[in-house]
């Protein structure tokens, strides 16, 4: 019987150990938490790109100084999950100016045929964010797949004319380069890892 049940166990463990391997030790089930881990683990430089803010100036995506810059991706005509993020950035926000860290917060559509300044205005009211510390921005849109890819959001048209698409605060050390994601209502998560980068 033991002899039986050998070749089985030894199937096991080969697959545990698989999975072991390709869960990056067991810390990654999913393709969201393995893109998190990876950034961790190889932080990626982030291009020296202008966007346009909501009052129609350029300013840049890297942070400047000792800054560090906490982006999120929206189109903000989004009824649901970008209104929920654009509260939770808010609280991150308010958080923020209380502590008064070197951190600038942007807002960056990925529709940026159809938010204008004037649209991106809407949003930001909306929202208080009021151009100091937080603003809406939205890049070039032939820069547009690239950023995309860079920070793995992933964009699909639904068929009201809308998008489905992730949602997390994306996090650009000053050094230029974004090296965490945080899920949008982690906002404990994000004050700790500024406070541990600051110390």
């Amino acid at each position: 019987m033991i002899a039986r049940a050998l070749p089985s166990v030894l199937v096991a463990s080969i697959g545990l150990g698989t999975l072991w391997h390709a869960t990056d030790g067991g810390q990654a089930f999913t393709s969201e938490a393995a893109r998190r881990l990876d950034v961790v683990h190889a932080p990626r430089p982030v291009p020296a790109l202008q966007l346009e803010d909501m009052s129609g100036q350029l300013m840049p995506l890297l942070p400047q100084g000792e800054e560090v810059v906490l982006v999120e991706f929206i189109y903000t005509v989004c009824g649901d999950i970008c209104q929920i993020a654009g509260a939770d950035f808010a609280e991150v926000r308010d958080q923020l100016e209380q502590r008064g860290e070197p951190v600038r917060m942007i807002s960056v559509s990925f529709d940026p045929k159809r938010d204008t300044p004037e649209q991106m205005t809407i949003y930001g009211e909306a929202h208080e964010a009021d151009g100091k510390m937080w603003t809406v921005a939205r890049p070039r849109p032939e820069e547009l797949p690239a950023l995309l890819k860079l920070f793995d959001v992933t964009v699909i048209p639904d068929e009201w004319g809308g998008f489905q698409h992730n949602a997390a605060i994306h996090v650009i050390e000053s050094d230029g380069r974004f090296s965490a994601v945080f899920d949008t209502d982690a906002i404990d998560d994000v004050l700790t890892h500024l406070e541990e980068r600051s110390s």
